[in-house]
């Protein structure tokens, strides 16, 4: 019962993301307005780790199988991206460079909080 409970807290998140997507103005994608909006709950206390700790280790330990549908695109995709292959490299290459500067930077400045906090 209590999967059950994960599970329906973890997907009133997501329908409230889509709500909320579909309520703005402007595109905003639904799976970023579900994670603030869980980022939020567990901040303010609303909700605690423990309430979706089971199954948000399930989906952190079968990430892979979310990836399927991604790949999919890319292979039927696949004519549109050989033409323009060096710039979707480049892209590609950009993009993961920014993310693991981002991310060094990003843990650096919480190691740095946590210090003070100490």
């Amino acid at each position: 019962m209590k999967i059950l409970y994960q599970i329906a807290i973890i997907f009133a998140l997501c329908l409230l993301g889509e709500i909320i997507s579909a309520i703005l103005p402007f595109p905003f994608p639904p799976a970023i307005s579900a994670m603030l909006l869980l980022l939020l709950a567990l901040f303010s206390g609303v909700l605690k780790i423990d309430h979706i700790k089971e199954k948000s280790d399930f989906l952190l330990s079968n990430m892979a199988f979310f990836f399927i549908p991604a790949g999919v695109k890319v292979v039927e995709h696949f004519e549109l991206i050989a033409s323009i292959w060096w710039r979707f490299l480049i892209v590609v290459a950009a993009s993961t460079i920014v993310v693991f500067i981002v991310t060094a930077l990003t843990v650096s400045l919480a190691l740095r909080l946590e210090e003070r906090r100490r």
